[in-house]
């Protein structure tokens, strides 16, 4: 494009919003428009991809076009095409970044790009508040915000969270019941940044609140590709001659 704006894609299974009255209540065009239109005063060129388009929205040309992608998915991973997955990984490893959201903890491109088939963790829906401490204050993604973001109601995720240990840890996530969870958490993946933010389950509203939205806004302009030259691998030339076997004088 002729300018310098970050080319955002949401992708979003779009299942419970059009099987489930009390989803689409919250969310009655998708999440993933929900998500487009709070973040749509950010001055970016945001798309959006559903699971039930051809190649999941996500072709070889609209991966290249997209800078960083916001991924939301729940009870079809398994419909992911695995040729869709490797797609993805690859633009990720070349500087595209990412951004997994919630449930998305077990879809088949963050496992593949943690290295690990797991991911687990406890989970509970009980309407609880949910308090993010920021424990990273200086880091990128937690700028304009306060100590800590409170829900009024979300969907408990607890410890252990099966995942390698992150470069950083930006939020802490605390529940009524007594667990914690690390909700903030960053990944560098070839070129490309991953960041794992825990909340957003599809029965509540928390895409509409400000300071998500703020999280969401600076995580995409910290998983922004950087300028830098792309590596090569491989054989490789001398950059200065070589004089091995020459007798020195």
């Amino acid at each position: 494009m002729g300018t310098n704006r970050t080319k955002v894609t949401i992708w979003n299974e779009f299942v419970h919003e059009r099987k489930n009255e009390k989803v689409r209540a919250i969310y009655p065009e998708g999440i993933h428009r929900a998500l487009a239109e709070g973040l749509a005063a950010s001055g970016r060129d945001i798309a959006t991809a559903t699971l039930d388009q051809e190649e999941h929205g996500l072709s070889e040309a609209r991966l290249n076009d997209t800078d960083v992608l916001l991924w939301w998915g729940h009870i079809a991973h398994k419909e992911v095409s695995d040729v869709v997955v490797e797609r993805v990984a690859n633009r990720v490893l070349d500087g595209m970044g990412l951004i997994v959201l919630h449930s998305g903890h077990c879809s088949k491109i963050f496992n593949k790009l943690m290295g690990t088939q797991s991911c687990r963790l406890k989970w509970r829906e009980a309407d609880e508040k949910e308090r993010l401490w920021v424990v990273d204050p200086s880091h990128p993604i937690a700028a304009g915000l306060g100590e800590y973001i409170e829900l009024e109601r979300e969907e408990m995720y607890g410890e252990h969270f099966d995942v390698p240990p992150p470069e950083e840890l930006v939020f802490l996530s605390w529940f009524p019941g007594g667990e914690v969870f690390r909700s903030g958490l960053t990944y560098r993946r070839g070129r490309g940044k991953v960041f794992y933010f825990r909340p957003g389950h599809e029965t509540y509203p928390t895409y509409y609140h400000p300071d998500i939205l703020r999280v969401l806004s600076n995580a995409i302009d910290w998983a922004a590709p950087s300028a830098t030259a792309r590596p090569t691998y491989g054989h490789s030339k001398p950059l200065e001659p070589l004089n091995a076997g020459e007798a020195k004088p």
